[in-house]
């Protein structure tokens, strides 16, 4: 028997390996965009120390260095391989395919990584002990390293949710995977965002500064509110770029939810505007626990929605819109030797080609016929839905029971073969036998009558 090159189903109850991914993915975010962003702080804070001669700026900067290690890159250097490792159990197909399809650029991500590390040190460190112009070109290079690993990582990324066109498949090239439709409006986005949260941050450490110098507080908590606004204007420009360039099944997902995502950013933009026009125009007004709580509202309001529908928009797909979110690879790609396995599994089911399948199961029984509907379901599913009742990650029955109204297998079991048709742009298409639906629908309508 030909099986297909699947790996194991990685699944957590309740809230589904994908929402697990989000949650990483939202603290990695807020560390490693902190840490970009404030790059680009440091050199301008640097240029203006080192041309008016102010070592009360390196004072701020050593403070906000030492938060921006412990934070940046303590955290984040901790989520940053945990997103890779939920990534990779959760989804190994479509980590192998970045791997084959950027491996060069990866490694070269990780040269500008590393020196990122080192010259963040050097340059907390070294304030006073070097002299400035030397300090000054080492801030320069920190926030070009910053950058660099910022434009390598977006390229990588966009790719997960299309090359952009037809290009790549033919060729298989790295160049046509990373230079995608969405590729640049997405990393001058995510740039916008980063210099918003360097101000966000610096606002925390220019209003804890109030008890030891208050003139000095209030003229960087200004700054920081000019930081902030620029930002904030940088990313929801180039947010409404980024939207236009996405695929179908992108804008199908996006469609659903357009207008709660207006809202929260309308909202949120209403919020943080107010927020540093308050620190320029009434810096004294700026505390350090009102600094800390606009902190987490931006992670919590903000970036983790963010990141929620970042994740669905790329469904059903994984990477580069040839793989789907269940591992089977839905086209061909020969620039990469790659062939579709839609067929075969319509052909032979998901119980033919998955190596993993306990022999037990292989074949459907009327004593086994609800465990393997289970795993069916697992395989097939479990990457974008939660399993259970009260699921938090688009739950699968409340999905049936609250969106298409059916509890009973008959019309469980319809409404997938039609998903499996491709009429939704956001669901698979993938055609089973229909032994193997009926198995699946049988356990479904269990779970969701049980």
């Amino acid at each position: 028997m030909d099986y297909l090159g699947l790996f194991p189903v990685f699944y957590v109850p309740d809230v589904g390996s994908a929402w697990l991914m989000g949650l990483t993915g939202t603290i990695h975010i807020m560390a490693s965009h902190t840490s970009v962003g404030a790059a680009m702080l440091f050199a301008f804070l640097a240029h203006k120390a080192y041309k008016e001669d102010r070592d009360d700026l390196y004072d701020y900067m050593k403070r906000y260095g030492m938060f921006l290690l412990i934070f940046s890159y303590v955290i984040g250097s901790i989520t940053g391989p945990g997103i890779w490792y939920t990534a990779t159990a959760a989804s190994p197909r479509g980590i192998s395919a970045l791997i084959h399809n950027f491996v060069w650029v990866w490694a070269t991500e990780w040269v500008f990584f590393i020196y990122e590390v080192i010259a963040v040190f050097a340059l907390v460190y070294f304030i006073g002990k070097i002299d400035k112009k030397t300090h000054l070109k080492l801030t320069y290079t920190f926030a070009l390293a910053s950058v660099g690993t910022l434009a390598l990582i977006i390229g990588i990324i966009s790719f997960m949710m299309w090359p952009g066109n037809d290009a790549f498949y033919n060729t298989g090239s790295a160049s046509d995977a990373f230079f995608g439709l969405n590729t640049f409006p997405h990393m001058f986005l995510r740039i916008g965002f980063m210099v918003m949260m360097s101000g966000v941050i610096g606002l925390i450490i220019s209003s804890a500064m109030k008890r030891e110098n208050v003139e000095l507080s209030n003229e960087l908590t200004r700054k920081m509110g000019y930081v902030g606004l620029i930002g904030g204007f940088v990313a929801l420009f180039f947010f409404m770029w980024y939207i236009s360039t996405l695929p179908a099944n992108a804008d199908a997902v996006l469609g659903l939810t357009l207008d709660s995502i207006i809202f929260n950013r309308i909202i949120l933009a209403i919020m943080f505007s107010l927020y540093f026009f308050l620190a320029i125009l009434k810096p004294q007004w700026i505390g350090k626990y009102l600094a800390v709580i606009m902190m987490f509202v931006i992670g919590i309001v903000g970036v983790w929605p963010g990141e929620k529908l970042r994740e669905s928009m790329r469904k059903p797909y994984v990477a580069g819109q040839y793989i789907y979110s269940n591992q089977i690879i839905s086209r061909d790609v020969p620039g990469k030797g790659v062939k579709s396995e839609v067929e075969v599994v319509a052909a032979k089911g998901l119980l033919g080609v998955d190596p993993w399948v306990p022999e037990r199961l292989r074949t459907i029984t009327p004593e086994n016929k609800l465990e393997v509907g289970e795993y069916l379901t697992k395989r097939a599913c479990s990457n974008c839905h939660s399993l259970e009742k009260g699921g938090k990650y688009r739950s699968m029955i409340a999905l049936f029971t609250d969106k298409v109204q059916m509890t009973d297998a008959a019309s469980i079991k319809s409404y997938m073969q039609v998903i499996g048709t491709g009429s939704i742009p956001y669901m698979p298409k993938i055609a089973l036998p229909d032994e193997e639906y009926d198995a699946m629908a049988e356990w479904i309508a269990t779970q969701i009558n049980n």
